[in-house]
C-alpha cells in the first residue's frame, strides 16, 4: 500500500470530509473515493459504515487507521533523519492556528519563508484554540500558534511575540472623542466580548478583576472580525490586539481609545508534541520567527 495512499485516508478519517481531504492532498474527491475504493479491495473489507448517516469507520477501519499513524509516524521520522543527513529544507509543514493569529500575524512571515525556501509547502487550518492544542496531540498538524498559551501536558512552548491589546470603539461612540478614559468608566457602556472558551476571554477577565469593574456583556464571539463588525455598528465597545484592527483604523471603521490601565499584552507562542520529530524545513520556520 502506498504511503500516499495511506495519508489520503487518515486526513478522511480526521477531517470526516472527502472535499477537505481532497484538498489538502492536492487530488480532486474522485481521487480520494477511487483510492478509498482501492484500499478495501486490497483488504476485502469494507472501510467505511455506510449505513450510518454519519461518517464512520468499520471495525477494520479502525484497525486501518491507527495502523497508518503508525506507518506515517515511522516514515516521517525516517524522512526527517534523511533530511537532515542532507540538510535539506524541504518538505510539507502543517499548521494548526487561531484565525485572529493566522489572518494578521503570519503572512508576513510566511511569504517571506516560501520566498526563500520554495521546495516547502505550508499548509494552515483556522481552529478554535482548544482545537489546536488537539490537532498538535493528535498529530493532524506539526505546529501551532496560540495566544496565552496554558501549560498542556506533552506539549511544548515557544513564546516569539507580544502584541499590545487596545480599547476599541465605532467613530460614531461619543468615546471616540474622548483623550482618555478611566478605566471605571467601562462599566458604563456595552463590550462585546471573545466567547468564554477563547483564551483572550480570560485574559480580559483577569484584566477587569485586577480593576475591580464589571461590564455589561452585551455579545459574544468566537473570533475578532466578528466583534470588529458589532464595534463598527456602534453596538458596543471591545478589548482586541492591534494588529487585528490596522486596516480598520486606516480605514476609519474603528477608533482606539487610551485608557487608564497598565500596558496589556497578547503572548503568542509556538508549540508543537514534545516527541515531535522536526525536520529540518520545521527548524528552519521556528527559527524565522525568533530571529525576524
Amino acid at each position: 500500500m502506498q504511503i500516499e495512499s495511506l495519508q489520503v485516508f487518515k486526513d478522511l478519517v480526521e477531517k470526516q470530509s472527502f472535499s477537505e481531504a481532497a484538498k489538502v492532498n492536492g487530488i480532486t474527491q474522485s481521487a480520494v473515493s477511487q483510492k478509498l475504493k482501492v484500499m478495501e479491495k486490497t483488504y476485502n473489507t469494507p472501510i467505511i459504515d455506510n449505513s450510518q448517516k454519519q461518517f464512520q469507520l468499520t471495525p477494520e477501519g479502525h484497525i486501518l487507521y491507527e495502523s497508518a499513524k503508525e506507518i506515517l509516524h515511522a516514515y516521517e521520522a525516517m524522512l526527517c533523519k534523511i533530511q537532515t543527513a542532507k540538510k535539506e529544507i524541504a518538505g510539507l509543514i502543517r499548521i494548526s492556528t487561531t484565525s485572529s493569529i493566522g489572518l494578521h500575524e503570519l503572512p508576513r512571515y510566511i511569504k517571506q519563508f516560501l520566498k526563500e525556501h520554495p521546495t516547502v509547502r505550508v499548509n494552515i487550518e483556522y481552529r478554535r484554540a482548544k482545537h489546536v492544542y488537539e490537532d498538535i496531540l493528535e498529530g493532524i498538524a506539526d505546529l501551532g500558534f496560540v495566544a496565552f498559551h496554558s501549560k498542556t501536558r506533552h506539549i511544548t512552548a515557544i513564546p516569539f511575540l507580544e502584541e499590545e491589546m487596545v480599547l476599541v470603539c465605532s467613530p460614531e461612540s461619543p468615546l471616540s472623542t474622548k483623550s482618555r478614559l478611566p478605566f471605571k468608566e467601562l462599566e458604563q457602556h456595552p463590550f462585546i466580548h471573545f466567547d468564554s472558551d477563547v483564551p483572550s476571554y480570560g485574559a480580559i477577565q483577569d484584566v477587569f478583576k485586577k480593576y475591580n469593574i464589571a461590564v455589561e456583556t452585551a455579545m459574544s464571539f468566537y473570533d475578532t472580525e466578528n466583534i470588529k463588525r458589532a464595534v463598527e455598528i456602534n453596538a458596543g465597545i471591545a478589548i482586541l490586539p492591534k494588529t487585528n484592527i490596522a486596516r480598520e483604523l486606516e480605514q476609519g471603521l474603528l477608533c482606539t481609545i487610551p485608557i487608564d490601565w497598565e500596558d496589556f499584552m497578547r503572548p503568542i507562542s509556538i508549540i508543537h508534541h514534545q516527541n515531535k520529530l522536526l525536520t529540518p524545513a520545521m527548524k528552519k520556520f521556528i527559527d524565522m520567527f525568533l530571529t525576524t
